[in-house]
């Protein structure tokens, strides 16, 4: 079975939305605006680029990455990784020609038997509601969190607000770093 890793910046109080500085957003560019750059607090994401076999978004992450990614160095790990994208609305005419292989998938079903497919692990990058669906389903099997020292208050949330039973992680890697920045490495305990 294939390990589901889901990456994000997240604010303390559990915000994702608009990190990078999309438009539209009271605190769009948080990571950046409020934060000291520090290389070694972003090594994980090299790492993840490097050990990832396949990357899973859904539509509005997709739509928000797949115009700007494919010519980016930075992510160029990821150019030529086979790309899942959850969505019930897009159609194969809606996907990048630019960005490699790209499959859409139209339910948790699918994501599941993907999981269970030969390969590496799959990265999930943005898409907080596919992350609420994902972890609900009981599907997520790690979590790396960059966790930056603000309080955005408004904005999307990485965890899902469901009641539902407590569900135990295990921290397998942290590290603080001069700037306030914090990575956690959970695995999810089933």
């Amino acid at each position: 079975m294939r390990t589901l890793i889901s990456t994000a910046f997240v604010s303390l109080d559990g915000v994702v939305e608009a990190p990078g500085g999309e438009p539209g957003y009271r605190n769009s560019g948080w990571t950046f605006q409020h934060t000291e750059f520090l290389p070694e607090a972003f090594e994980i994401k090299g790492r993840e680029q490097q050990e990832a076999t396949a990357m899973l978004l859904g539509r509005v992450s997709y739509q928000a990455f797949s115009p700007v990614w494919p010519d980016m160095a930075d992510f160029a790990d990821y150019k030529a990784m086979p790309k899942y994208v959850v969505s019930t609305s897009l159609t194969e005419g809606d996907l990048v020609r630019n960005w490699g292989e790209t499959t859409i998938l139209r339910s948790l079903d699918e994501v599941a038997a993907l999981k269970e497919t030969e390969g590496g692990p799959i990265i999930l990058h943005g898409s907080a509601a596919l992350n609420h669906s994902l972890s609900d389903a009981g599907l997520i099997d790690r979590y790396h969190l960059l966790v930056f020292p603000l309080l955005l208050g408004a904005g999307k949330r990485l965890f899902s607000a469901t009641d539902k039973d407590a569900q135990k992680l295990e921290l397998v890697e942290h590290e603080a770093y001069g700037n306030g920045v914090q990575k956690n490495v959970f695995d999810v305990v089933r």
